[in-house]
Order: structure tokens, then sequence, then C-alpha cells
């Protein structure tokens, strides 16, 4: 590995979450002392205390209790290694969101396997090179039957072990596989529960409405892995219905709420929330794009009962860096927070202003390194320390603010211009549903500042977008050229932009007046 020591730490002194329990390896790297090694033993252990309370609810399909879960995922276990299935062999896992797939992941662990959690949406190629890549022993493609044998359960697998690869989005190249150890799927729902204030023996009372992809880390780490881990029930929707949410929320009791941005706006604008009883919901979570202020209080409004938290993280880190809780909420919307319990943040500045540079991370729920990507490991993990990409600022109190991705930032003449802080002030402009900037070719400047903008009907007032613009920035950062369509922005199943296929696809007009 290369050695950094441009690293600048920041200070966890005024970290507002809850840090017993926390210690230091002998590399330094933060641990927790009091939670389950494996995820094997979460799951055991709800099935022995709390048989009979409900699990998993497939919305339209299957519903199972934490003793029917464990027992079915048994028998897969027993499948999977009647299938030639060893230790550490992996096994892709590509059912639809639902409770084939969560039988295909809890049974995959139980038999020593590591799940290799493929991306629904991906094209056949992408899909062989992830197969390939990682070296699959038995793959459960869609329409292959969940493998059944004789109930069987794995007992050498330690916290230190890889429990399954999680796939990064690609949008750099090739994705790139993550090992994610037990140790760092444990560590990322312990974060959960202290920075969203969940109690640990919240039980069956603990219903998570899951919205977004089992594939992704929010929906598997942070939902999924979290309802086992307090003892509660995860409602999966197989595919995002926006018109279905408030009828889902009421009728199966939900609590807690994450998806991205988005899905809010569009959902607090459709009729059938107008009505919806929404009191019993206690948090509202969102992450993976920047969001509005104004979003944060209409949230904030419509789930009146509820406490909201940003949530900011990577594959990389099993999910979770940064959590923004409800007291920062609304007036410090445009940041991602404080750094969870697990884990030490720092900066590597990119000039001489040391107080912005690219976010470093380490703790136990960061990978130490990437599936058989050696290169990749030399220039994103140095001395210990993750190198997110993503250019940060960290204000006096500790709150991250992200500045851009390093690839994202538009050098205009010289200038710096941050995509995001621009995507900001144009998601609090009038009419503007989402925004995306990126940069325009110009033989003279370099590089000119772009917008592709979303409005519910595809028309927009451009003039009082950028009068907007003209009181909220300044003036080289707005935007010279603009697009407006009414069709959803490209997203990964993470919510975030995917940037690089919008540069190939937009074609800009005449620059704007």
């Amino acid at each position: 590995m290369m050695t950094d020591t441009a690293v600048i730490e920041i200070s966890r002194d005024r970290n507002p979450f809850a840090q017993d329990g926390v210690a230091r390896d002998d590399s330094g790297t933060l641990y927790y002392t009091d939670v389950p090694a494996t995820l094997i033993d979460v799951l055991c252990d709800r099935a022995t205390a709390r048989p009979d309370d409900e699990a998993v609810v497939e919305l339209g399909g299957r519903r199972l209790t934490y003793g029917e879960l464990w027992h079915a995922a048994a028998r897969v276990a027993g499948g999977l290694r009647a299938d030639g299935v060893a230790t550490g062999d992996r096994v892709a896992v590509r059912y639809a969101a639902g409770a084939d797939w969560v039988l295909a992941y809890w049974g995959t662990l139980l038999s020593g396997g590591i799940v290799v959690a493929v991306n629904t949406r991906s094209a056949e190629p992408e899909v062989a090179y992830v197969l390939e890549d990682a070296g699959v022993t038995v793959d459960l493609a869609p329409g292959t039957p969940l493998p059944d044998g004789e109930p069987f359960v794995v007992d050498t697998v330690t916290a230190d072990d890889v429990g399954a690869l999680f796939y990064t989005s690609g949008t750099t190249g090739r994705p790139k596989g993550v090992p994610t150890t037990h140790k760092a799927f444990v560590t990322n729902a312990e974060n959960m529960i202290r920075c969203s204030g969940i109690s640990r023996d919240v039980g069956a009372d603990y219903r998570t409405l899951i919205s977004v992809p089992l594939f992704h880390v929010t929906g598997c780490n942070s939902q999924l892995l979290v309802a086992a881990y307090v003892g509660g029930t995860s409602v999966i929707m197989p595919q995002l219905d926006v018109a279905g949410l408030p009828d889902v929320i009421v009728g199966e009791r939900i609590g807690y709420v994450i998806t991205v941005p988005a899905v809010y706006n569009l959902l607090l604008r459709h009729p059938a929330f107008a009505d919806a009883d929404v009191s019993g919901v206690r948090v509202v979570g969102y992450g993976g794009a920047p969001v509005a202020p104004s979003t944060v209080q209409q949230i904030k409004a419509a789930f009146g009962e509820a406490t909201a938290m940003n949530g900011y993280g990577m594959t990389e880190t099993a999910s979770l860096i940064t959590v923004l809780p409800d007291r920062d909420a609304v007036d410090h919307a445009d940041s991602v927070g404080y750094a969870v319990p697990s884990v030490d943040i720092g900066i590597v500045p990119l000039s001489d202003d040391t107080t912005i540079g690219e976010l470093v991370v380490r703790g136990a729920n960061v990978t130490t390194g990437y599936w058989a990507r050696p290169d990749a490991d030399a220039t994103t993990i140095i001395d210990g320390w993750l190198h997110t990409g993503d250019v940060v600022r960290v204000d006096d109190a500790g709150r991250v603010h992200v500045v851009d991705r390093i690839k994202d930032i538009i050098n205009r003449g010289g200038e710096n211009v941050s995509s995001i802080e621009v995507e900001a002030v144009l998601l609090s402009a009038p009419g503007v549903v989402d925004a995306a900037v990126i940069p325009v070719p110009d033989e003279v400047m370099g590089e000119k500042v772009g917008a592709v903008l979303v409005s519910e009907s595809g028309d927009l007032d451009l003039d009082a977008v950028l009068r907007h613009c003209r009181e909220n920035l300044a003036d080289f950062k707005i935007p010279q050229f603009a697009q407006v369509s009414s069709e959803a922005l490209p997203r990964n199943a993470g919510g975030k932009l995917l940037k690089n296929r919008l540069r190939g696809e937009v074609e800009w007009g005449d620059p704007l007046r």
C-alpha cells in the first residue's frame, strides 16, 4: 500500500452519537466490543428467542416468521452444499426483491458461502462480467428454484470472514466487487440503530418498508439486516409503486421508511398520500442524493410524528459513513451529518485550503480491499484510509458537507464549480423537481455549466430559475445551458445520478441569456 501523510483527521469530540462500547484494535481501527460476531449468530438468536415473530413480508407473496426463516434458510444451505458449495464459495443471488431473495441470502450464509448480490437491472454482458469476476459456483438466476436439502448450518464462520460481495455501480469503469465481512454487516446495523434512535429491544414494533433494491447496501444492510438485528419485520415491495406506498404504510403498520429524495418528492405530490394516516411512522430516512431544505420541511410536515435522518455511505463501507440527525435536518439540510461511531473520518486537501478535500474513512465497517483488484486497492486504500472520491467540507461542529465527486467538479476557465452546490440551488428553484449539473465542453473556457432540469409537466419558467440562481450563486456558477424534461433522470439503484450517461445523451441548444 502507498503511504499517505496528508490526511487531516477530524475530531470526534462533537459527535452526537453514543460512543459506549467503541474501542480500537491494534491497528487503531474503531470497532464495537459488545455486538454479535456474525450474522448467523444474529438470526439464530432471533429464531430461538422469538420464533413466532414476523421476520419477512413480501407484498403480494410469502410471510415468514423467524422460526420459518431459519428453518427454510437452513434447507437452502443444505441444498447449496449438495450442489457443491463449500465454505468460501460464491453464490450469485439474482432473484427479484422478495422472500426468495432473502432465503437465498441467509441460506448462502448458513452454508458458509459468500453471497454475490447481482444488480437485477444489469444487462446480460454486465451480469456475465460479475459472475466471472466473482468466480461463482452456483448462479441463482431468475426462475431457478431455491436449493433444497437436509438442513445445514456452518459452524466455522468468524467475524472476519466475508459474507457477501456487493459490486460498485461502475460509473467510472468496470464495477468492482467489495468483500463485506460479518463484522462489517453487524457494525453497520449497530451504527444504524444508534444514529436513528432505535431502541435495541424494539422487537416486533420495528417494521421497515423496503422499496429500494435488496442488491444495494441500503436495502440489504441498513434495512433487511437491521430488522433482523433488532428482531423486527422487513416489509418488501418487489417493485416500487409510489401510488401503493400510502396503503402499504398504513396497512402494514410501517414505522420506518428509508428511500431516496426523488421518491419522497413523488410520494408527497401523489393524490393517494393526501388522506393517508402515517402517524405511525417513527423514522423517515433518506440519502443517495442532495436534498433541498424545502423537501426536508415537507417530509417532516407530512410525517409529523417521525424524526428525519440523512444517511451517507458507500458500498465500500457496508452503507453508513455519516448521519445527519433530526435536530439538524432542516437548518443543515446541505450536510450529510456526523461520522457514525465506528468510523474515523479525515480529509486530504486538494489545494492550500485545508478545510476542503477528499474524504477518507476507516473503521470496522470499511472494506480493506476489493475483490481481486490490487490495482484499485493501491489507489483507493492508502495507509489504512479508504479514499472515497468525494470532495467535502467539514464545518466547526464536525458536520460533513459533500461538495462534489472529484470527477464531477466543473473547471470553468480556471474556476472550480461544484455541481452538487448548483444542483442544491436548482432543487429549490420554482417548478424544479429534479436537477443534474454536468459540464458542457467549450473551446474558450474549457467547460461551462449545463443543467438538466425535470419538472412535472415538462415546462419550466427558465427566467425564474435563473433569477433564483443569481440570488444564490456566484455568477460563474450559474448554468449557461439548460435542458428541460418531464422524464426522470437516470440514477443507479442507490439513487445516485448517472452523469456519465447524461454526458453522452444530452444535446445542448443555444446558451441561456
